[in-house]
This record gives structure tokens, sequence and C-alpha cells, in this order.
């Protein structure tokens, strides 16, 4: 079992009664369990902390059947399938067969602020918003001292307390990045009071910034694996700076290398093994995963998570156990055509990051799963390729990464050929080459130069179906553009482009509905 899920039942039961979330960041407690019953204890402040954790992993306290949010499948409401679908759906990695609501229409890029997957993403970030708020409310000098918690228990919530900012710094990034202009509230506002106030993308860059900054040496350098620690703050701030000119239109490539760099140097490096990285045991001996949401087939049962990923991109008759899942293979999520063929070779001889299922490449009917190669990357078995323990034999215990140690080389990369400061360009080509030469097993795939062309290639290689691709193709200029094409881009076989302003999503209605301090993004 995971670590941090040891305690997770408690933390889910004493904060499932925030209410369903369906409108705004207004959230507040609505059962007879009082604040100062649950914060009564250390051990009160410990179990919340996690319940924070577990919100990126669970979709409520309840169990699979359950969810924190209202209007969306549970079983769909889970952040990281989400955070997936919006992520990898909108580009050339992934298609999806099932015709459930909103999937096309993200395959298509012609979704609308009534999308119900775009929606269930901006409502779980608001969610984890609030949670990371009713924790820093709650753990003030004043309010520990009011509980009669002191000495070491109350310097263990204080340095607690960065991490609820770092957990929400993120989440608050990935509203950024996906929806711009979002409703903000912090843990200064008092709640169920007024409609929250809109805050415009620019100045919620700073306000990120200032935050991962602010708690950058609060942040402990070593850390119960699946919590945060100073590397996963500031390679945060690394991914926020190298998107700063598509965020506010000015480059901090300077800042993305600096971030990048105190990454490296931070004591990771780079698992032997590239595939071993995907697979159940993958929280063990692993120098290279920064942060990751932690998954417990047993433990923490949702049908989202890498749950999600693995049923979704494996059919029944691929020999489901074979994949750590013997009575799953939901045959859904296949790649587009342009992902094996960014490998050239992509039967896997060569480079050993590209995993498929053999079969045809072509995607020509977009509801046919077996019109794409199917992704065989994560697999819920260990390195001895034995199954964990499921008590329904499709739960997965792979844990997923959310900041992986070649996103430091990558970005210092990129951020040096982007002309920033602080790295060279020798360095950028030994990072680089350093996943390439893990990759091939030799120096087969040794680079003599590289360019941006090269680096977004990279990326791809590396991080596919990670929830980069959309982020990436962004800021190369590529996601919505015509001059770069894959299959069902803008609703048809051979692709278009669409219009510029589908490069940030629309707010969804209902909160607009909701909230008159909300404008709705352009081309909406």
């Amino acid at each position: 079992m995971k670590t941090l899920h040891k305690i997770l039942t408690g933390g889910a039961i004493l904060l499932a009664s925030l209410t369903a979330c369906k409108k705004d960041l207004n959230l507040k407690p609505t059962n007879d369990i009082t604040a100062d019953q649950v914060y009564s204890t250390p051990e009160g402040y410990k179990q919340v902390l996690f319940k924070v954790y577990a919100s990126f992993a669970t979709t409520s306290g309840k169990g699979s059947g359950d969810s924190d949010l209202g209007g969306i499948d549970a079983g769909a409401s889970d952040f990281f399938r989400l955070y997936w679908n919006a992520q990898e759906l909108t580009t050339d990695e992934a298609l999806c067969v099932w015709n459930d609501p909103g999937v096309f229409d993200l395959n298509y890029q012609t979704y609308t602020s009534d999308n119900i997957i775009l929606q269930g993403l901006y409502t779980r970030s608001i969610y984890q918003i609030t949670l990371a708020n009713e924790f820093l409310r709650e753990s003030t000098p004043e309010k520990l001292a009011s509980r009669n918690i002191s000495g070491a228990d109350a310097s263990d919530i204080t340095a607690a307390r960065a991490e609820a900012r770092f957990l929400r710094a993120y989440q608050y990034w990935v509203l950024m990045d996906m929806f711009g202009n979002p409703p903000f509230l912090t843990e200064a506002n008092e709640i169920g009071k007024v409609a929250p106030k809109q805050i415009k993308r620019a100045d919620l860059f700073n306000y990120v910034e200032s935050e991962l900054l602010a708690i950058e040496n609060e942040l402990p350098v070593s850390n119960e694996y699946g919590r945060a620690t100073r590397a996963a703050g500031q390679m945060l701030l690394s991914r926020v700076y190298l998107n700063a000119a598509v965020y506010i239109g000015t480059a901090k490539n300077t800042e993305a290398v600096n971030y990048a760099s105190k990454v490296i140097s931070g004591g990771y490096s780079l698992h032997s093994q590239y595939k071993n990285l995907f697979l159940s045991d993958n929280n063990q001996g692993n120098p290279e995963t920064i942060f990751a949401i932690n998954y417990d087939a047993n433990f923490t049962q949702n049908f989202g998570g890498t749950t999600f990923l693995i049923n979704a991109a494996i059919s029944s008759d691929m020999d489901p156990a074979s994949f750590g899942v013997p009575n799953g293979g939901w045959g859904g999520i296949r790649s587009a055509s342009t992902l094996p063929l960014m490998f050239g070779d992509y039967s896997g001889n060569t480079d050993k990051r590209a995993m498929f299922f053999a079969g045809k490449l072509e995607n020509d009917n977009i509801a046919v799963f077996k019109d794409g190669l199917a992704v065989i990357k994560f697999r819920n078995v260990s390195q001895n390729n034995i199954t964990p323990p499921s008590n329904a034999g499709t739960f997965s215990s792979v844990d997923f990464p959310l900041f992986r140690l070649p996103e430091a080389y990558l970005n210092y990369a990129e951020g040096v050929l982007r002309g920033g400061g602080g790295g060279t360009n020798s360095q950028a080509l030994a990072y680089v080459n350093l996943l390439r030469q893990r990759a091939y097993g030799n120096d087969s795939g040794r680079l003599n130069s590289i360019s941006l062309d090269v680096i977004l290639s990279e990326r791809a290689k590396e991080f596919y179906w990670e929830g980069y691709r959309r982020t990436d193709l962004i800021r190369f200029g590529k996601f919505t553009d015509g001059s770069y094409l894959w299959p069902f881009k803008g609703g048809i076989k051979g692709g278009r482009g669409v219009e510029a302003t589908r490069a940030l999503f629309p707010l969804p209605s209902a909160d607009l509905i909701a909230n008159p301090n909300l404008t709705q993004n352009p081309g909406y």
C-alpha cells in the first residue's frame, strides 16, 4: 500500500461533507461535523491535509461510485481523467472512440461552454483549491493557539502549510493554463458571503509565481513519497516560466532555465529503464519521479486515474491479464497516427520509448478502436511481472508522475534555445542526449545539434500520454494553426486549422450564470 494512503479514509470522511462544488469557490461544510471538531487534534490536521492530496486520486471519500462534484458521472470525475482528456484528446497524441458527452468535441476541438468534461475539470480544480484554502484558514498560529496545539505539533502543521500552498498553486496553474481567467479566492476570503471575483490570466500568473517563490525554501528537501518537496515547487516554477510568453506575453526563459537547473542539482537521476517508470511498483527504487499521484487498487478505487489510462488503452482481446487488469480492457483510447510516426521505427526496436501494440496505424474511423495503434506504456504489473492485489481485477496501483526529471532537462534545453540566460547550448545538448541514450540503450541515438523542432519532438517521445501535449503545442504555435495537422483536428479526417481562441477553453456556462462577476473567454 502506498504510504500516503495509510490514513486516507479518515481524511476523506472528515472533508466529505464539503458541498458538491457545482458553481464556484464559495464552499462551506454542511454537515454536523464542525471545524473545531475536525481540527481539534494534530491528527485531524494531518487527515485534512491528506484529503487535499487524496482529492488528486479519488472522486470522493465514499468510494468509486460517488463524487465530490455535481453534474458529472462519478466514474469520470477524478482530476487525472479530466485533466488527461483535456490535455491529450485535443492533440496529435490520442483519439477516443467513446461517444460519451464531450469526448468527440475534444477530439475535434469543437468544445463549447457546455462541455461536461471541461466543466468537470474546472470544478475539480476549484474543489481542490477550496480544500487547500480551508486547511490554510484553519492552521494559522491564532487557530492553533486557540486549540491548544503547540510545540512540535504546531511546527509540523505550520510546515504543512507550504504543501497546501503548493497544491493550491498547482491547481491555479491548471486553471491559468487551460481557462485563463478563472474565479479567485484564497484563505483570506470569508466563505459564503460574496461570489468570487474573476482574476485575469496575467494577474494569476503573478500570484502563482509569488506563491511558489514564497514557499520555495519552506517546502522540505525530502518528504514522504507522494508529498510535495522543494523540487516539486521548483519544477512547477520552471514550467510556469517556460510558458510565460503564452500566459502574459513576456518571455521568462532565463527563469525557466534557472529553475530547471535547481531541480537538476536536487539529487534526482534518470531511472535506468524508461518502461519501469509506468509499472505498479514505480514508487520503489525510482530516482526520477519528483511528484506523483498515488494509486492503490484497494484503497483509491475509481474509474479514472491510471485505472482509466490502462483499461481504456487496451481491449478485451489484448490479454488484459498481461497488463495487470484481468477483468478489464475497455477499448476506448488509442494513438493518433501522428504519435507513432514521430518515432520513425515505432516498433520499438530503436527508441525503446515507443510502446505500441501491433495493428493498424491509420485513423480512418474515429469510432473504431482498432483504427490506430494501442498505447501500452502503462501496465499494472511490477518489474517482476506480478500483478498487485485488487478486489475487482480492473483497478490499478500504478502511480502517475506529475513531474519527472526529464522535464527539467528539456525545459533547460528549450529555455536556452529560446534565448534564456543561465545555461549553455552544449549543456542543453548533453541533457537531451542523456534521454536519448537511455531510450536507445546506447549512443546510436546521439544528436550532434538540437533545435526547437527537435525539442518539441523529444518532448512528445518522452512524455506522450502524460498530459503535456496541449500545453506544448500551444507554446510552439501548433495547437490551432493550419500548418500542423493531425487526424480529426477541426472535425475532419485529414485535419484542419481552427480558431486561435481554441487555445483557451471556455469557462463553463453554469458558472457564468451563477456568478455575475465572470466574463467568458473570447470566441465562445
